[in-house]
């Protein structure tokens, strides 16, 4: 296997995952982040196959997670669900074992010039040049974990942390990506840089992930300006503003199902 990558392909559909892309609740599983990655490349690689040039943008993709997400070889099938010129919308399903563990929905919208009425939002975060790095593989186990650099702005607190995060390891190997699906590859991690209870007690996974972008992202480093709230009742929400280097680009929520660890 790479030891540069998260993926190896195996055809035009196909894909391996290595031991980067482990998950930090089991080993044995892919961790999401990675993986939502992996669904951006595939639905950018079928616009690419088509005859005609593609000049839409994503500007939102949703993931409901179906099932385990084993380590194991995973299939990536995109369709055109509703067509058009300014708009439209695309599903990606991925398929382990035969199962489908992904089905990811991605609104394409035409780009236009609105700089002169563009605003809103927050300040740009602090750079993440000269911030310390976060041994954030001390707290999660797994291969993603441990090949991600974590740099918090501030002192972590339960519930709130604002990070860059970013890696040295191409998503797929031997295949360029783009800057939106590799920043989209690291967005998942926002689940496990603010906890409010720790993992070794409590187990909080998230089973969507929702992106919405008002501006494409730039460069290497993704900015996760995060909160994460329990309910009462079992349920909670991880909530993050995303950023890169120029600023704020959109806004990622997480639905998690909250329930202690088993003893």
């Amino acid at each position: 296997m790479s030891t540069d990558s998260y993926y190896e392909p195996i055809d035009a559909h196909r894909y391996k995952p290595t031991s980067h892309a482990s998950g930090a609740w089991d080993p044995d599983e892919q961790h999401f982040s990675p993986l939502g990655g992996l669904v951006v490349h595939a639905v950018e690689r079928h616009l690419a196959a088509r005859p005609e040039p593609n000049r839409l943008v994503l500007a939102r993709i949703s993931f409901d997670i179906l099932g385990r997400l084993g380590l194991e070889e995973c299939e990536i099938q995109v369709e055109t669900v509703r067509p058009g010129r300014t708009i439209e919308l695309l599903e990606a399903v991925v398929v382990i074992a035969g199962r489908a563990v992904v089905r990811a929905r991605a609104w394409l919208l035409a780009p236009g010039d609105t700089a002169r009425v563009a605003g809103g939002g927050q300040d740009p975060l602090t750079p993440p040049e000269g911030l310390a790095s976060w041994a954030l593989h001390e707290e999660w186990p797994g291969g993603y974990i441990a090949s991600v650099d974590v740099r918090p702005t501030a002192p972590p607190r339960p519930g709130r942390t604002t990070a860059w995060i970013s890696t040295p390891l191409d998503l797929v190997a031997g295949q360029p990506s783009s800057a939106l699906a590799s920043y989209i590859a690291l967005v998942d991690t926002a689940n496990g840089i603010a906890v409010r209870q720790s993992p070794a007690e409590w187990m909080f996974p998230n089973v969507d992930l929702t992106v919405h972008l008002h501006r494409q992202p730039e460069g290497r480093w993704t900015g996760l300006d995060t909160t994460v709230t329990f309910g009462p009742a079992g349920h909670g929400v991880t909530s993050t503003v995303l950023h890169d280097v120029r600023g704020p680009v959109g806004y990622a929520e997480q639905i998690l199902t909250v329930r202690p660890q088993k003893v």
